[in-house]
């Protein structure tokens, strides 16, 4: 297993100083963030492609995955999503995801991550939203195995799919050699799904690992592994029962003042827990 980290913690800075300050940390991989001011892919030039796959090879970083998940450069974290009311609305988050994947392709990278739906609309049945969710994902898969780029749902608490039984609902309804699982290790946790009871009955699916730590409260935020409840040892022995040997990606956007510091001591922490 490999440690990667998010570009979305360097959000205040350009993608060519993130890419240089992730490798300066220390880090081998890095997952990209598909949105503003890194790479959207609706904005992003040929040339902007071009810079970034350079930076990435002078500084030694492979890229273990694109996140387009969040969509600030249109609205925020969520919206728009695959499950808005309005068709046009909707359709630009299928679009995001098609570009993203054709960006992928073009960077490397073996994955896209997307949000599991979206915030449930006021007055939309569960039903017309796993539908919507369904056929939007079915449109963005039919371009992933074009190009060969996998496309991964995150569950997250308080959207459309939040826990383990959800996303399995899910996965019964779509076939694709492509659709597959972001497992974030904080998100199962907020939601009670036991970790290492859950990474055995994910590992199928599962295609990549955000690490980020929480509270015993189990609130949503993230925190610098290490500070929160999350038994990491228990949970990494559990990944590496699975034969999982692929990238373990520290997600910690809300560390924008430190970004550096915040990467330097979840990488300490976490590199004396991995298997040798």
């Amino acid at each position: 297993m490999k440690l990667a980290y998010s570009s979305n913690a360097y959000m205040r800075w350009p993608v060519g100083e993130a890419i240089a300050r992730i490798a300066g940390v220390g880090f081998s991989g890095m997952e990209l963030m598909a949105d503003t001011p890194h790479a959207f892919p609706e904005q992003t030039t040929d040339a902007q492609i071009n810079a970034i796959r350079a930076s990435l090879n002078e500084h030694g970083l492979e890229l273990s995955n694109i996140n387009a998940f969040m969509m600030n450069a249109v609205e925020d974290f969520w919206h728009p999503s695959w499950i808005e009311p309005d068709d046009v609305y909707r359709r630009r988050r299928v679009d995001h995801s098609i570009a993203a994947l054709k960006m992928a392709k073009r960077l490397d990278a073996k994955c896209i991550t997307t949000e599991p739906g979206g915030p449930l609309p006021d007055g939309m049945e569960r039903d017309r939203a796993m539908d919507l969710f369904v056929d939007g994902l079915n449109a963005a898969l039919v371009v992933a195995e074009d190009v060969g780029v996998q496309l991964l749902v995150e569950p997250e608490p308080e959207l459309l799919i939040e826990n383990a039984d959800q996303f399995l609902e899910l996965a019964a309804r779509v076939d694709s050699p492509m659709f597959g699982l972001n497992f974030d290790v904080g998100h199962f946790y907020c939601v009670s799904d036991p970790l290492a009871e859950t990474v055995a009955r994910l590992a199928h699916l599962t295609r990549h690992y955000h690490f980020e730590d929480i509270a015993a409260t189990r609130v949503h935020e993230h925190l610098i592994p290490g500070r929160g409840a999350i038994d990491f040892k228990e949970l990494i022995g559990a990944i590496a029962s699975t034969g999982y040997d692929g990238w373990l990606t520290i997600e910690l956007y809300p560390y924008l003042d430190d970004p550096d510091g915040a990467g330097r001591e979840a990488m300490g922490y976490l590199t004396e827990l991995l298997p040798t």
